[in-house]
């Protein structure tokens, strides 16, 4: 009897456990990812070349305490090497584990290389050499609380490789982890129709295919780690060998359980047929290109289990959640009868289904954790009678609070919108404190930023309250899924509402009294025009006519696009980002403004104005709420500085200037009194400045007019 290791992905151990015991290996005991298990040699071929759960199986040659480098030193050196392979051989160790005295996994690797090469040399034989590759033996080695275990690469490359794949990397989804969602399901135990309308590359089915077809998932192997082990009977596995061949070509004829995949990408599909053409099983399967929600149940009942889509390869998490909850609706109308299985890394958007589960669990896909559920469908559904539809989707029965509100703001500001000449604005601005976003509309876009949740609401409540609102928008509002961009906005710090989100670009013109502007939807937190400052940068072209006009902290230029098409004298726009300044000119190019008198200045604006000499009829000033930029001399606070910002810039303001000032912290105090006193008069102008699309939520906009106080 050997004792062995069968490694698998945390998650597997009670279903490697199971499959061990049906084997007829012995002393079986689960452990972290993976089972320990004692089995004769022959057992333990039949096992390597049968399972289809574990990834690696490593025969155990000690195991004991180990609290020092000298204890693991001679735990190593005590072992007969050269009765386990020769010194003519190469050898590798793989060491894993750290902790106490063992700070990484190298130090421990070397302990155990220096002590086998070391036990050669003293038993009389030549050192073997050490291969990093390719090694003819592969030393396993294991350290966790204080206990060594050393052990042999009895299986060799990871068993999850079964050989019939085409190209490597195709699918995420790797073979035991679909053989352990086919065991976990119950498909395994009592297999019958199976459908995966996601099929990918047809990992799934054919791991199916080889179960029902009786056919050993090791068949195809090329290599094992015993091959050069001393103790190998290549006889005995010979035998093995040519019994499973002999169990194959018999199941295959006498397979009578059908299989049915599909997928939308032609591509995939393609592969999955060679793939299932390479493992034996192509004409037990039936291939098909197809979108998910167009497949129709091949028999009464039987078991859909599948591994959908949850990354970039449908893109929006909007679009994604349109899928699933579309999915749920289709399974509920069509499969009553079926079993469904579905593995997802996002349990958002398995939730989307709006299927209530049989049994929920947990798998690992590599390194990332997945929920996989287990559904039955009744034959007679509850939910109602047409499936859900991209095109026009009866969504009543999610977030309908949130729907009906969104839905009555738009008709309004639809109207509104286009007696004003505008075609961005504001839909919805956390108008119900449950559901605690902001929509806004760019064209035919739809922006949904989500607002950090109070730290007492649970993290699954607001997943699950932006999911609905994701999943309520489309037929609220007659917005495609695909242009529904989603955004997380924290409490601003700094330059933080600037920084870059991703590389990709989305660019829109959007139109605003007669101003055209440049929009960047996905490239930063921001768009590249704050929507609510809409009305002050009207004001700022309305005053701008023959004036010299100066706009600071100014973003895109948009301030500075308006008071050029008011008829400014000049127009001078001084920011720090040089990004913003490039974006700015753009704006002005798309207005047909060039000229002289347009400047456009890259500068600290607070270094800037104490070095400016000029002065200018019209000031416009945004500046943030907050700013420590590396790029700036000192830190900044609106409430803090405000006093002295203004005392700076009414110093470049001409007599019969006007300077509007406008920020959006929301519990800002002007300093009136203070102002006063030093000759600055200053004026309210909030009721002038508040669009209607913000006026639900009135503290996040201040803005001012201010002049010299004998004017």
């Amino acid at each position: 009897m050997l004792n062995f290791f069968a490694a698998a992905p945390k998650g597997f151990e009670y279903s490697l456990a199971q499959e061990l015991t049906e084997f007829g290996a012995t002393e079986i005991k689960e452990s972290v990812a993976g089972v320990y298990f004692t089995a004769p040699l022959t057992l333990a071929y039949r096992i390597t070349l049968w399972t289809r759960l574990a990834s690696r199986i490593v025969l155990v040659i000690y195991k004991g305490p180990c609290e020092s480098a000298e204890q693991l030193y001679n735990a190593a050196y005590c072992i007969d090497w050269s009765a386990h392979f020769s010194n003519r051989n190469t050898f590798s160790i793989d060491f894993h584990g750290t902790g106490g005295f063992i700070n990484n996994t190298q130090f421990g690797a070397l302990k155990i290389k220096d002590a086998i090469v070391d036990r050669f040399r003293d038993d009389g034989d030549a050192r073997p050499n050490v291969a990093r590759i390719d090694a003819d033996i592969k030393v396993d080695a294991h350290f966790r609380n204080g206990v060594i275990t050393i052990a042999m690469n009895f299986s060799g490359p990871s068993l999850h490789q079964r050989g019939y794949r085409s190209t490597t990397g195709e699918a995420p989804l790797k073979e035991n982890l679909a053989a352990n969602m086919l065991v976990r399901s119950g498909w395994k135990a009592a297999p019958t129709t199976l459908l995966d309308p996601f099929c990918g590359s047809g990992t799934v089915l054919i791991e199916a295919a080889l179960m029902a077809a009786d056919i050993a998932p090791g068949l195809q192997r090329s290599r094992f780690g015993f091959e050069h082990w001393r103790r190998h009977d290549k006889a005995t596995w010979h035998e093995i060998v040519e019994e499973a061949k002999a169990r194959a070509s018999l199941g295959v004829k006498r397979c009578e359980v059908k299989f049915y995949g599909s997928d939308i990408d032609s591509r995939l599909v393609a592969l999955a047929k060679r793939n299932a053409q390479n493992a034996g099983v192509l004409e037990l399967i039936e291939f098909k290109v197809a979108n998910a929600l167009n497949v129709e149940p091949p028999a009464a009942e039987g078991y859909l289990i599948t591994n959908p889509p949850y990354g970039e390869r449908l893109g929006s998490v909007s679009e994604l959640l349109q899928l699933y909850y579309q999915l749920g609706d289709k399974f509920k109308k069509e499969f009553g009868g079926w079993k469904v299985a579905m593995l997802c890394s996002d349990i958002e958007l398995i939730s989307a289904l709006k299927l209530k589960a049989d049994k929920q669990m947990k798998m690992f896909n590599g390194a990332l954790e997945c929920a996989f559920n287990l559904y039955t469908l009744h034959a007679q559904s509850t939910r109602r009678d047409t499936p859900v539809l991209p095109e026009g989707v009866d969504i009543a029965d999610i977030a309908p609070a949130f729907a009906n509100r969104i839905k009555k703001n738009a008709k309004q500001f639809e109207k509104w919108a286009q007696k004003e000449g505008i075609d961005s604005y504001r839909l919805y601005d956390a108008d119900i404190p449950e559901y605690n976003v902001a929509v806004d509309k760019y064209l035919d876009y739809v922006v949904v930023q989500e607002y950090m949740a109070p730290a007492s609401i649970p993290e699954a409540v607001t997943k699950r309250r932006l999911s609905d609102v994701l999943l309520a928008l489309p037929a609220a509002i007659g917005v495609d899924p695909h242009k529904i961009i989603m955004k997380t906005r924290e409490r601003q710090k700094g330059t933080s509402q600037y920084q870059k989100l991703d590389e990709r670009k989305l660019e829109l013109i959007t139109t605003e009294y007669g101003a055209k502007f440049k929009l960047n939807l996905t490239g930063y937190l921001d768009t590249g025009l704050f929507l609510d400052h809409r009305l002050t940068r009207r004001l700022v072209g309305q005053k701008s006519k023959g004036r010299r006009v100066l706009n600071l902290f100014s973003y895109t230029g948009s301030a500075s696009v308006h008071a050029a098409l008011g008829g400014a004298k000049s127009v001078t726009t001084v920011d720090m980002s040089n990004t913003y300044l490039a974006w700015a000119k753009e704006n002005f190019a798309l207005n047909n403004l060039s000229g002289k008198q347009y400047e456009f200045v890259q500068a600290d604006c607070l270094q800037w104005i104490r070095d400016c000499n000029e002065q200018y009829d019209l000031i416009f000033i945004d500046p943030p709420t907050f700013s420590n930029s590396k790029r700036m001399e000192d830190s900044f606070d609106v409430q803090r500085d405000h006093v002295n910002l203004l005392g700076m810039l009414i110093k470049l303001l001409s007599p019969n200037g006007e300077l509007v000032f406008s920020n959006n912290k929301r519990k800002f105090k002007m300093d009136i009194e203070t102002l006063t006193k030093m000759k600055i008069k200053v004026q309210n102008i909030d009721d002038m400045t508040l669009p209607l699309d913000y006026k639900r939520n009135p503290h996040i906009h201040n803005t001012w007019l201010i002049t010299h106080a004998d004017k």
